[in-house]
């Protein structure tokens, strides 16, 4: 992390996303987040260019801090049972997803123009693969799971899925009980989350005691 950013963008990309996630994209202006971190409206183009740039810098910082978070997750659940690693897996990856899910009309337009954002998803995406394949392969070993479906197609199935219902919010609000303006997000997270459960661990064959 400190190899790519300095303290002081650090800084200033944390105050962007707090902004951010509250107010949206474009109901953030520089002026907002200068004002909140402290600083010069002429250093956000010093730093970053401009505020367009900064969210280039903001997603590709999002991405490497919680690179760094699933590798501390990921180590605090491995010496625990397959079925239970994967429960929480997938857990992880659908609350990420919901917790950041500004990011994803950003991440679809700018991945069309920007290699660095493509490169920094795919060894993210590289990372998930390896530790759902040791997962898979352990169950198997175990006859926890059945199957052995390729782990890069469960983490298409987690993350599709997913986007699917973030993007689609019209949609699926239709199929949300008990929901208002307040509770919808934790209510259709709770959903995708279970639905993925018991698509993927039919997907595994997986046996239950």
């Amino acid at each position: 992390m400190k190899k790519k950013f300095t303290e002081k963008q650090i800084h200033i990309l944390d105050i962007a996303e707090e902004l951010i996630a509250k107010k949206g994209y474009e109901g953030t202006s520089v002026r907002d987040i200068c004002s909140k971190a402290n600083i010069n409206v002429a250093m956000i183009s010093y730093y970053f260019g401009s505020k367009e740039k900064m969210m280039s810098y903001l997603y590709q910082y999002r991405v490497l801090k919680t690179r760094e978070n699933f590798s501390e997750f990921a180590d605090t659940i491995k010496d625990g049972k397959p079925e239970m690693q994967l429960k929480e897996i997938i857990k992880y990856i659908v609350a990420q997803l919901f917790k950041y899910n500004y990011f994803h009309g950003f991440v679809t337009q700018e991945l069309r123009h920007t290699e660095n954002l493509k490169d920094e998803l795919l060894d993210f995406y590289q990372l998930f693969v390896k530790k759902l394949d040791d997962v898979i392969k352990k169950g198997v070993a175990s006859g926890v799971f059945t199957y052995t479906p390729k782990p890069e197609d469960i983490l298409t199935t987690i993350i599709g899925s997913t986007l699917f219902v973030i993007r689609n919010r019209n949609f699926y609000e239709l199929y949300v009980p008990n929901k208002s303006e307040e509770t919808y997000t934790k209510e259709a997270e709770k959903k995708v989350r279970m639905n993925l459960l018991m698509s993927v661990f039919a997907i595994l064959g997986y046996a239950a005691d």
